[in-house]
């Protein structure tokens, strides 16, 4: 019954995705992020449901009407030169051939990103791909905090099997990730039970964040809360707030999960985290030795020979969005990433002080603000994980850079201001700030 379900509505969907792009990069979305034919048990399982779609987005290209263009903006250069260079990297690799099949998982979801960069234009667009984004990878996290608050905390929560974030730790990064996104739609939801339903949302992810006895997504989203404070305007209010749902969550958790995390202060003594900072010198060793890194392939017993530490007892992941890119693909590689990421949190703050006070786009005040807040989750949270690939951050890249495009293209000038407790969100208010936009360059 599962798979048929599946199987209709991708079928339903494909001949929308293939006449308006939008469509394509939204159904993609959710198959990239989800994985939801995973969860089927039939023949939908190992169909190549990914596939169908990515050639059903490249094909819309040529036969949409829509409008189609790359938005040129400075993360947007830095990422294709960054993706061009990790090509020459696997060319330079100490295993080329199993490199080269990371950099074919990796470049379809980079492929997908620039389709999207071309496609989304409109704010409906931005809005149905912040919903795919947030229910997709949500999903889970409704799912993995009903798991633990039915078993008191006590098991561990994972992620679907062979996604980038099966793991885990990795689970936890995305879920947390996606909680301000939560938050944004919840500002511009003009209903009282989706607002609720989707704070419900944010609690259930929470709980499965916790669930997930992930380290280092407890010390993400601690310096999430901390950057939701530091902006907030009512800073004792907020503060005692997020001490009195801090304190609920932690006081479910069981006595084990205390102990788990009583060992980032102890670190020394844990052989996962020692583990993780050996991987971290053999990446260094690495990129000291070889300009173009050693390729996705090189956790093998071959680059530990000749780069882990004297006390490494085995290859190891880097377990670390900025060593594993270290070593993989050398310093050049490391200092395109950063780059990237730091011209798309600029970006954010930018369009975030333009658009402050302004009625029309409140939206993109909101929404860019929470990006940033999601931002940071993945900064702090993916300097303990191999997350240097995962679709939700590019996703992120794609809603900034997209929703820039927008203000400068006047968007905005037919945008309509929702009466505070209205139900109509068209209802045009007479206190609609008018003033002239800044654009965002």
């Amino acid at each position: 019954m599962r798979d048929l379900l599946l199987l209709g509505i991708i079928l339903v969907s494909l001949p929308f995705a293939l006449r308006h792009t939008w469509i394509a990069v939204s159904l993609w979305t959710w198959v990239s992020l989800m994985n939801p034919h995973r969860l089927a048990f039939g023949f939908v399982h190992d169909a190549p449901v990914a596939a169908v779609v990515a050639g059903t987005a490249l094909l819309s290209l040529v036969v949409t009407r829509d409008k189609l263009r790359m938005p040129w903006s400075p993360p947007v250069v830095v990422l294709f030169f960054f993706v061009l260079w990790m090509c020459v990297t696997t060319v330079f690799a100490i295993d080329p051939a199993g490199s080269a099949t990371q950099l074919n998982r990796i470049l379809k979801v980079q492929v997908m990103t620039a389709v999207a960069l071309l496609a989304l234009h409109e704010r409906k667009h931005i809005q149905v791909f912040i919903w795919v984004n947030v229910l997709s990878i949500a999903y889970f996290g409704v799912k993995g905090g009903m798991f633990t608050i039915l078993k008191g905390g006590a098991l561990r929560v994972w992620g679907p099997a062979g996604s980038f974030i099966e793991e885990n730790n990795a689970l936890a990064v995305a879920t947390i990730m996606i909680i301000p996104l939560i938050y944004y739609l919840r500002t511009v939801s003009s209903r009282a039970w989706m607002r609720l339903g989707l704070l419900g949302m944010m609690l259930l992810c929470a709980f499965s964040a916790l669930g997930s006895q992930s380290r280092g997504a407890l010390i993400a989203v601690s310096a999430m809360t901390l950057v939701l404070w530091y902006r907030s305007q009512k800073k004792f209010a907020l503060g005692i707030g997020l001490v009195v749902v801090a304190a609920s969550l932690l006081a479910f958790m069981p006595s084990s999960w205390e102990e788990r995390m009583g060992t980032i202060q102890t670190y020394e003594e844990d052989q996962s985290a020692m583990g993780r900072i050996h991987a971290w010198q053999t990446a260094i060793n690495v990129a000291n030795n070889r300009p173009f890194g050693a390729g996705f392939e090189m956790y093998d017993w071959g680059v530990h020979a000749m780069y882990s530490p004297p006390a490494t007892e085995k290859p190891r992941a880097a377990h670390s969005i900025y060593f594993s890119v270290l070593g993989e693909h050398g310093y050049v590689g490391l200092f395109l990433y950063l780059l990237m990421w730091w011209l798309v949190f600029r970006l954010a703050g930018r369009m975030r002080k333009e658009t402050k006070g302004i009625a029309k786009v409140s939206w993109v005040y909101e929404l860019v603000g929470m990006c940033q807040v999601s931002l940071v989750g993945f900064f702090v949270g993916g300097a303990f994980l191999s997350l240097a690939y995962f679709d939700l951050p590019f996703n992120i890249l794609v809603i900034l850079v997209v929703t820039q495009r927008w203000l400068n293209e006047g968007g905005w000038k037919n945008e309509t201001v929702a009466v505070p407790g209205s139900r109509d969100s068209s209802c045009l208010s007479a206190q609609t700030n008018t003033a002239a936009l800044p654009v965002a360059k």
